[in-house]
């Protein structure tokens, strides 16, 4: 069930109505059926996965509380590790790593080759894995105590506004909500309502409309040259962007209209003076999930040089690696790898350049030319991850500097209006993201004139219900 069908506008009323009438003693119930019912509408039979690896947790947590010898806690941790991260590879990477081996080992009909496992990727199972492994970890670190009832923590693993694409939220911020008797507050409501509009409308205004622009080049590159491939390439960096946070704002808000508090996914992530500030921004939830259950015990930035940077690269690789099983997924995060390792190997080398140049005595326009610099660099990584192969990514970068000469045959525009909707919308969106810096802009509204208020509601609303689909355009990272 997508977000943006039919189908959730009628089933997300129902729950919430439902989930207020009941008494907190059978809300649970309502939810965890909810949500394995949500989960269902794509594939029932994968409901079992989430079932049964959910049981396999619930037993190793109570198992490592309910003994104090290491070795018996981690005995258990591992077959956690095990049978979450088996599942994940037998359906995730069984195929790429076999296809992987058949060409190392100079097997010559690769491309014909039947996969080894011939199924359907279970949506989401990427991010509700890493959720449960984050609690099985939590528990044996002694972070918290194990979740002794199975329905509270079947739960948190399914909890149906982020168990397709996140947030990947963690046991010790999301568990203990499910305790936590709340009211219906219309303020609380309208807040998470608004919040849900404004995914939507990144979502369906911005990120679809571009798809109409950025996938008839990206389909076949062969067929453009420059103008197009850099049109295509920069679109696709807001249409990432849109179609993601805009999912990640639709959970927040309607886990806010429920009472619950999601964390924050993205913050503005294009505004960033630095690859590392872009991490720090972007998909929040996974980097802060690399760095506390990866990157810090490797040994973090508290060893030498050498091992940092390693650690860094390691965990960009395994980063691009958990998007997909193809090597453009591994490339983007092996690129992003080597901005983070670059970037802090150059720092000090970067700082007295710019004041050799005169640039700190113009912060205004620094801040610019790092911004600049370091959203070229993402898009020129997002080659990698929208190309279909990774011949398609190499053609594009030969060809963007082509075909400049004559950009009166740019073949982005088989709709003109499509590009000037876009346009438009993503101006609308990044004078919001500016004027944030400053506070919620749901307060300025709130305390501005009421016919601007709902002007713009409205104004969002209309844009929604003509330019979307009746059956909705499904999330890019509904794949991974």
């Amino acid at each position: 069930m997508l977000f943006n069908s039919r189908a959730f506008l009628v089933f997300f009323p129902v729950v919430a109505v439902l989930y207020f009438s009941l008494s907190h003693r059978h809300r649970g119930t309502l939810l965890l059926v909810a949500s394995y019912y949500f989960y269902m509408c794509w594939k029932p039979a994968y409901i079992v996965l989430i079932a049964v690896s959910t049981v396999v947790d619930y037993v190793c947590a109570l198992k490592m509380g309910a003994t104090t010898d290491k070795r018996l806690r981690r005995t258990y941790l591992v077959a956690s590790l095990v049978a979450n991260l088996g599942l994940l590879f037998v359906f995730k990477y069984l195929n790429f790593f076999g296809w992987t081996l058949k060409t190392l080992l100079g097997f010559s009909e690769v491309a014909a080759a039947k996969p080894v496992l011939d199924v359907l990727l279970p949506v989401g199972i990427s991010f509700y894995t890493f959720q449960k492994l984050s609690y099985t970890v939590d528990v044996y670190r002694g972070d918290r105590e194990p979740e002794r009832r199975l329905g509270t923590f079947a739960l948190y693993v399914s909890f149906f506004p982020q168990l397709v694409a996140g947030p990947i939220e963690r046991s010790t911020h999301l568990l203990p909500q499910f305790d936590r008797e709340v009211s219906f507050d219309s303020r609380r409501v309208t807040d998470g309502l608004r919040v849900m509009l404004w995914g939507m409308f990144k979502k369906v205004v911005i990120a679809d409309m571009a798809a109409r622009l950025v996938d008839p080049v990206y389909g076949d590159v062969a067929a453009h040259q420059g103008p197009a491939l850099t049109v295509a390439t920069v679109l696709f960096a807001f249409q990432i962007y849109c179609d993601f946070s805009g999912y990640s704002d639709i959970a927040v808000g309607a886990a806010k209209v429920l009472g619950f508090d999601l964390m924050e996914n993205f913050r503005r992530p294009y505004f960033s003076k630095s690859v590392r500030e872009f991490w720090r921004r972007w998909h929040i939830s996974l980097s802060t999930w690399f760095r506390d259950y990866l990157y810090i015990p490797l040994g973090g930035s508290r060893v030498s040089a050498w091992r940092h940077y390693s650690n860094l690269f390691t965990v960009f690789f395994l980063c691009g690696l958990w998007h997909g099983a193809s090597w453009n997924f591994v490339v983007w995060g092996m690129l992003h790898g080597m901005y983070m390792v670059v970037g802090g190997a150059t720092e000090s080398w970067r700082g007295r350049l710019g004041r050799a140049l005169g640039l700190d005595r113009i912060p205004g326009l620094h801040k610019v030319v790092r911004v600049a610099i370091t959203f070229g660099l993402t898009c020129f990584a997002w080659i990698f991850f929208r190309a279909r192969t990774l011949g398609d990514a190499w053609y594009v970068i030969r060809h963007i500097p082509t075909g400049w000469s004559d950009i009166s045959g740019i073949a982005i525009l088989p709709t003109p209006l499509a590009l000037v909707i876009v346009l438009a919308a993503i101006a609308i969106m990044e004078t919001v993201h500016f004027m944030q810096r400053s506070g919620p802009v749901r307060e300025r509204l709130a305390a501005g004139p009421v016919w601007v208020r709902w002007g713009a509601y409205y104004a969002a609303v209309i844009a929604i219900l003509l330019l979307g689909s009746a059956e909705g355009q499904e999330f890019i990272y509904f794949q991974f």
